[in-house]
């Protein structure tokens, strides 16, 4: 299967052509950007090489040939693109934010009209893998809402009240140099920001939503010194108490079939490189705290949307994402 990936010249786009390597059935052919169009991609994601000997390319939709393709660009470009992939008969997975929320809704959050919206799954597959069997197009969700998202689940419509808390690693900013990310300003220190106003929100509470919540959510970011992961604490406020023994034995049965999720102590070493999400839940009675870590450029990002690809197209789940973490 030839896959492309459009916008390849970022994080994401390098650890998609990373994970592809190893994947049994899909082939990148091509990788573009426009800004290095002819430059080798192993000298922007020099850990690739002698993994790739692929150039960047500047192609519009009309002459990308291929099966699948990945939208790693950033959002408001992928309204762009995504609908004229589709009518080609090239299934689509969007890793931008231009499709994960009801029309209206991105318009308040983003600030700008969207230009050729259509409905797609939201493609965390431990929750509508249904949705994405045979799909053509889905939506990968954002990195928080994913950690946040499979933290609460299994107790979302028990809840009152949900208090999401994050900690991100800076690969999450992406690879453009800024004041945020400037070496003195993250390194020994801890940085809280869009306290109570970050666009993820959004789709957390969607999702809530989906689980049947009426739960009330709030979500606040930190940024950590570290390059990959993102470990979430939910605060996760009952209507009815449950001890610690009940609600771990609810998690366990909720992701008892699925492998991407594991019941351990989150850390962010032990996931790091990996598709996987570590949890564990610990309850006080009305306030459980559930604890998850991801790597937000894998089970956040890329490896997430292979997942995807793989459920739309019909292949092994786990297909070119088994691989553990790299602790220490």
């Amino acid at each position: 299967m030839k896959v492309a990936i459009v916008g390849a010249s970022g994080y994401a786009g390098g650890e998609l052509v990373r994970l592809l390597y190893h994947h049994s059935s899909a082939e990148v052919v091509c990788a573009t950007s426009r800004k290095l169009a002819g430059t080798p991609l192993d000298q922007i994601h020099p850990h690739l090489k002698g993994f790739t000997n692929l150039k960047f390319e500047n192609l519009t939709p009309d002459a990308i040939d291929a099966d699948v393709a990945f939208l790693a660009v950033p959002h408001t470009a992928a309204m762009s693109i995504a609908g004229k992939l589709l009518s080609r008969g090239i299934k689509v997975v969007d890793l931008s934010a231009d499709y994960r929320l009801p029309k209206e809704t991105f318009e308040k959050v983003y600030g700008v009209t969207h230009t050729d919206y259509f409905p797609a799954p939201y493609g965390i597959p431990e929750l509508h893998r249904r949705e994405c069997v045979n799909a053509k197009f889905v939506a990968n969700p954002g990195c928080f809402p994913t950690g946040a998202t499979l933290a609460a689940a299994p107790l979302a419509k028990y809840a009152h009240t949900v208090i999401f808390d994050s900690k991100t690693g800076v690969s999450g900013a992406g690879d453009n140099p800024s004041a945020t990310t400037h070496y003195p300003n993250v390194g020994d220190n801890v940085n809280p920001y869009k306290w109570t106003s970050h666009r993820h929100l959004a789709e957390m509470k969607q999702e809530l939503a989906k689980l049947g919540s009426p739960a009330k959510c709030y979500f606040t970011p930190h940024l950590v010194p570290v390059n990959r992961g993102i470990l979430t604490t939910a605060h996760i406020l009952l209507n009815q108490p449950m001890e610690t023994k009940d609600v771990q034995k609810l998690y366990q049965d909720f992701y008892k079939d699925e492998f991407f999720v594991r019941y351990q102590m989150p850390m962010l070493a032990a996931v790091r490189g990996s598709n996987f999400c570590d949890l564990m839940v610990e309850s006080e009675g009305l306030r459980v705290v559930a604890v998850s870590a991801i790597d937000n450029l894998v089970k956040g990002a890329s490896g997430q949307a292979i997942q995807n690809m793989n459920i739309m197209c019909g292949f092994k789940e786990t297909d070119g994402l088994v691989a553990a973490g790299m602790l220490p």
